[in-house]
């Protein structure tokens, strides 16, 4: 199936484990963005993983109207229609949902998805994750907790974060200091509150520096090595070789060495935003600038109808941004896996 099933989806998973490779996590915000993300996982033969945000939910059930639960269904339905094209197999995954949050768009979304499997079909996505990084640890656990056995019921997985990531993303800001990078105690505390897979499978975004936002290649000061560390002193305690299925969060600025060190340490996912975003407006940019006479009626002129068809720019729109899903593709060594 196009979209992964629960089954699928930890397939998806363990192959990326036992493989060294991540999956490329792209955030979309309209069928565009769906289209063009998909289009770049096809065009790696690789399979992928696609996520939206409540801000990216919002704003696609109608700039207006902004229905954070609408929003998330239309983007996965529409996903779900076109992704029959590509010969790829996608996952749906909700990002970052805070504490404030919950109640009206994660725990929503679990109720309908755990409806769905009970009258025998699939849950709508496939993972959800919750941002408990802006409350203390022992409350962030305790939230997860409570969350993992609604994934349960609804077949999906849980993505946690222990520790902060720095900077902004859809409204949400930490600062950046010393909270940026989780610590082995935090570590060994998850496993002693959520388990380590027997009470339901979860992935685990531990920081080690990073930062959402805007920076140039070396600005972001990250450790990789502290993944290790972790990986190492929990997997001791439980006798498991790379005990977290890990996710990377503010990846944008990172270096390709950073990088390909996250995932050897048990990285299986990254997200992508701020470099996707620009992927797919800057070539719309290069179209406004040098179609300008058709593009705006100019002089009393009536312009040109091939120029402004959204249909004209947005296909560079969306081959630009896939281009750049390629590439983190081929960085992330996910290129060429798809089941």
């Amino acid at each position: 199936m196009p979209i992964a099933t629960p089954e699928q989806y930890a397939e998806m998973i363990d192959r990326a484990k036992v493989g060294s490779f991540a999956y490329p996590a792209i955030n979309i915000t309209s069928s565009q963005t769906v289209t063009a993300a998909i289009q770049g996982f096809a065009e790696a033969e690789s399979d992928g993983i696609i996520q939206v945000s409540v801000g990216g939910a919002e704003y696609a059930s109608g700039s207006t109207v902004k229905d954070r639960v609408r929003g998330s269904l239309a983007l996965a339905a529409y996903a779900t229609e076109v992704a029959k094209g590509y010969g790829v197999t996608i996952a749906l995954h909700t990002d970052h949902c805070v504490k404030k949050n919950l109640d009206s768009w994660v725990r929503p979304l679990l109720e309908i998805e755990a409806e769905q499997v009970k009258n025998g079909g699939l849950p709508t996505f496939q993972s959800h994750m919750y941002d408990g990084s802006d409350v203390p640890l022992e409350e962030n656990l305790s939230i997860a907790a409570e969350l993992l056995s609604f994934s349960q019921a609804a077949r999906t997985i849980l993505e946690i974060e222990v520790g902060v990531v720095g900077g902004e993303e859809d409204g949400h800001e930490a600062e950046i200091n010393e909270k940026l990078y989780t610590t082995p105690e935090d570590g060994l505390r998850t496993v002693e509150v959520l388990g380590s897979g027997e009470k339901g499978r979860y992935l685990t975004a531990l920081t080690f520096g990073n930062v959402h936002g805007v920076y140039k290649p070396g600005a972001v000061k990250l450790r990789p090595a502290i993944l290790k560390e972790i990986q190492d002193v929990v997997g001791g305690k439980l006798g498991k070789d790379k005990p977290f299925d890990l996710v990377f969060h503010g990846g944008s600025g990172s270096t390709a060495e950073e990088i390909s060190a996250a995932v050897d340490f048990g990285v299986i996912k990254m997200n992508i935003d701020t470099d996707t975003q620009y992927a797919f407006t800057r070539p719309v940019v290069g179209h406004m600038f040098t179609q300008y006479d058709g593009v705006l009626k100019v002089d009393g002129e009536v312009g040109n109808k091939k120029a402004y068809d959204p249909r004209a720019w947005g296909k560079l729109a969306e081959a630009g941004m896939a281009a750049r899903v390629v590439e983190a593709c081929q960085q992330l060594r996910s290129a060429g896996h798809k089941m």
